[in-house]
């Protein structure tokens, strides 16, 4: 059930996940956005109710401290006077007093000692127009305190205006740490979207890029995952099938076509060399020198073409199976029987071998590095000079063993190095002989060397024409040869 739900929720296309990816990574930034303009808005709106109300009350505060210096001043003009008209106007700027008083206790200093004293005097500062001129002027001293409490009551109106900014101030300091700490929660949040996303649109395309990888190379040991993604790519990977499935039978073609063409080359040439074996041996008649040179020539053609069908079989082996069977074992025997085999081909090519001294142990594979030297001492034969020169060395390093095999004659061209150990590709140096090459020798020599995680290299000799250079590294030994004390190895440069 987990399984099914999990794919109903997936995207159908590449196109529907990278959209519905733009949209989950913006909306947590579109919500930040969001609180941070209503932040502002809020913020911005309460200064501006501020910033009014502070002019108003402050407006108000120096009203009253002119509206009390204005009662003063009628007052002590109408003790001098005495005319009735300065009492109207006194007694017209002490309703506006007590009205702005009023407006300043309710709205700005409910609680404020001065503001009450205030009004209790303009009680008594109210009866003055009634009294009698000589306790009219006897009251006039009143008018000094007054005035000190509308100074203190504009000084309370400042300080509450200053208070009411600085707690705005501070709550926008608020909003700006709640802002950056929302801001901080809702980046992290889309990056892990972000992240997230990323990673469903990768995994399929790295799940291909493997799959891409196993197919080219050749890898068949376990069943490939089933691409877990979009429409787009699981289509991809079906494709992908379809491409290995195709590319397996046209192996499996190629296989065939070898085995049978190796085959059918093998049966009349066995008949060949059977029928010049039974001439040169007499069997219709004593031949002359002439028809016995010609059956040289045959039979000499007839083990070229046998070798180029064993390098082709050999070939398509390694392209088969790319398994190792390790051994220790003398390199220096390995390297004699190789010899023994082109013994009469280097007889007749008049080529001197100077070949190191055994013994050198080393643990590898005996079939693959066989391989390597015959094809390398036959290049040398086919290639190298005419009564030249033919040598096989051993180094023995810490972990490595390199054995090469230089002779004299013509270098290889720059040009064809980089492609040496190409299949089928031939170079400009022609082949001494009657047949022509078919450009699999080193490349089969190059994959036996791959094969046991070795290299097989053409390196500049300081004498010789030709070097190529093989370097095994040490390959480990089955378990059952684990328990076997290992030979001592030993290796030299020496010739014989």
């Amino acid at each position: 059930m987990t399984t099914r739900a999990a794919r109903r929720w997936r995207p159908r296309s590449l196109l529907q996940l990278v959209l519905i990816a733009f949209l989950v990574v913006m909306l947590p930034l579109a919500v930040l956005m969001f609180q941070a303009a209503q932040a502002l808005s809020e913020l911005s709106r309460l200064a501006d109710v501020s910033a009014r109300q502070a002019v108003e009350e402050t407006r108000r505060a120096r009203t009253l401290g002119a509206l009390a210096l204005e009662m003063e001043r009628r007052a002590r003009q109408y003790a001098v006077l005495e005319q009735p008209s300065l009492l109207e106007i006194y007694s017209e700027r002490l309703a506006e007093y007590r009205e702005l008083l009023g407006l300043q206790q309710a709205r700005l200093l409910p609680e404020d000692p001065d503001v009450a004293a205030q009004a209790r005097q303009l009680d008594a500062l109210a009866a003055l127009p009634g009294l009698p001129l000589e306790a009219f002027r006897e009251r006039l001293t009143e008018f000094p305190e007054f005035a000190r409490r509308t100074e203190a009551i504009r000084q309370a109106t400042n300080r509450r205006i200053d208070a009411r900014i600085d707690s705005i101030r501070g709550r926008a300091q608020g909003v700006q740490v709640r802002l950056w700490w929302q801001t901080g929660a809702l980046v992290s949040a889309s990056l892990v979207m972000m992240l997230l996303f990323s990673w469903l649109i990768i995994r399929p395309v790295r799940q291909l890029e493997r799959r891409i990888l196993r197919i080219g190379s050749g890898a068949r040991d376990e069943p490939p995952r089933p691409v877990q993604g979009p429409a787009e790519l699981i289509k991809l990977d079906e494709r992908l099938d379809w491409l290995a499935s195709r590319l397996a039978e046209l192996e499996a073609e190629k296989q065939q076509f070898l085995r049978h063409m190796s085959h059918e080359l093998k049966t009349p040439l066995a008949s060949v060399r059977e029928g010049s074996a039974l001439l040169a041996d007499g069997v219709v008649g004593e031949l002359t020198p002439q028809q016995l040179e010609i059956l040289e020539l045959i039979d000499g053609s007839g083990r070229e073409l046998q070798r180029l069908i064993e390098q082709l079989l050999d070939y398509n082996l390694l392209q088969q199976s790319r398994r190792v069977e390790v051994e220790r074992l003398d390199v220096a025997t390995l390297v004699r029987e190789v010899l023994a085999k082109h013994r009469l081909a280097l007889s007749n090519k008049g080529m001197r071998v100077e070949c190191f001294d055994g013994p050198v142990t080393w643990v590898l594979d005996r079939t693959a590095t066989g391989h390597i030297l015959d094809n390398l001492v036959s290049n040398a034969i086919a290639y190298g000079a005419d009564g030249g020169e033919l040598e096989i060395r051993a180094r023995q390093r810490r972990d490595s063993l390199e054995l090469e095999v230089a002779n004299s004659g013509e270098p290889i061209a720059e040009v064809d190095r980089p492609r040496l150990f190409e299949a089928f590709y031939q170079g400009r140096t022609r082949r001494k002989g009657p047949l022509k090459g078919s450009g699999i020798g080193l490349s089969v020599a190059a994959d036996c060397a791959r094969l046991q995680e070795g290299e097989l290299a053409l390196v500049v000799d300081p004498r010789l024409a030709v070097c190529f250079r093989l370097t095994l590294p040490q390959a480990a030994l089955p378990r059952d040869d684990h328990n076997r004390t290992p030979a001592r190895m030993a290796g030299q440069d020496a010739r014989s």
